[in-house]
């Protein structure tokens, strides 16, 4: 039998004790109500032991099926990175060796394009925030219609939906000399001649803030969205100014969500290829265009992978960096 079925009997049997019982109660002293409840309750006890057995073989056997999930999506997950950390300590000879972290981290071009990979997801990440959390509190707390906010947030989602490569290529030909950008600076009069975008790091900027908004402007909504009410009405009964309110009780309370967005934003920033290839021309290098030529043209998969490990690690180590300063600033009272 099922467990569906013994909680099924179970529920049946404990009305049937139920009804037994209100009978009992009217018509009190009779031997055979007490004999019969007696059996009732040994039916009662026979079936709750019963489903709770089964109950407790399901949850080891889901507990087995979970861990052996998790095992095969861990073992999943790890094996490409172990590969290309092996390759990474590995030479073309087969032996293990550091030559190629010393080739990276000793040459001052590879710290060159390093800072202008973390320079420009660190603005970006920066620019997202500034524009991200206003917008949040415009979905939020200003928006009163329901339709006009699932609208905006509907125009805000759907560009997710939309591959990188073609709204990279939406950007070029916006950002390009005749495009849209350039006509509406020479026409307002707030440039003589068209800017050059496409090629510099503004472009890249435009384009990935573009891109990533929409996970600040999530994590920050959410957050927001959460945020209970009252602890703000009692600081405004207390005398604190909204200005006041705001950054010692709502800001606080939204930390961790602008913190979260922050992270998302950044990780993906960093090792973004698609933007930065298109919008750069080739003018500008990131760590993972360097990665993906090694991989893709000149086929040294070794020196590829010291690239990649170098990336993930001072990726990571920013990352942790942030999330404790998040929970430290959270953590204030």
């Amino acid at each position: 039998m099922t467990t569906g079925a013994r909680l099924q009997d179970l529920a049946r049997i404990e009305s049937a004790v139920w009804d037994e019982l209100q009978r009992a109660a009217r018509t009190r002293g009779h031997p055979w109500r007490t004999a019969v409840l007696a059996t009732r309750e040994g039916e009662l006890a026979d079936a709750r032991f019963m489903v709770l057995r089964d109950v407790r073989t399901a949850e080891r056997e889901l507990l087995f099926y979970t861990d052996a999930r998790s095992a095969k999506v861990v073992q999943a997950g790890l094996a490409p990175l172990a590969t290309v950390v092996l390759a990474s300590l590995t030479g073309k000879e087969g032996g293990i060796t550091l030559s190629h972290y010393v080739r990276v981290l000793a040459d001052h071009y590879h710290w060159d394009v390093i800072a202008t990979t973390f320079r420009i997801a660190g603005l970006t990440t920066l620019i997202c925030l500034l524009v991200g959390y206003p917008l949040a509190w415009y979905l939020v707390r200003v928006v009163r219609w329901r339709a006009w906010r699932r609208i905006c947030v509907i125009l805000l989602v759907v560009p997710l939906f939309t591959s990188n490569i073609v709204r990279s290529f939406g950007w070029m030909v916006l950002l390009g000399r005749n495009g849209l950008v350039n006509d509406a600076l020479t026409g307002l009069g707030l440039a003589e001649r068209p800017v050059r975008f496409l090629g510099t790091e503004t472009g890249i900027l435009i384009g990935m803030v573009y891109i990533l908004l929409p996970f600040v402007v999530l994590a920050v909504g959410n957050a927001l969205a959460r945020v209970d009410s009252a602890y703000e009405q009692a600081s405004a009964d207390l005398g604190a100014s909204p200005a006041a309110t705001f950054w010692h009780v709502t800001f606080p309370l939204t930390l961790p969500g602008l913190t979260a967005g922050a992270i998302m934003v950044f990780t993906l920033a960093v090792s973004a290829y698609v933007t930065p290839a298109l919008l750069s021309g080739g003018r500008i290098s990131v760590l993972s265009m360097l990665i993906f030529q090694q991989y893709s043209s000149v086929f040294d998969f070794h020196y590829g992978g010291a690239l990649s490990v170098v990336l993930l690690a001072l990726t990571l180590v920013l990352v942790a960096l942030a999330g404790r300063i998040g929970a430290v600033r959270g953590s204030r009272p």
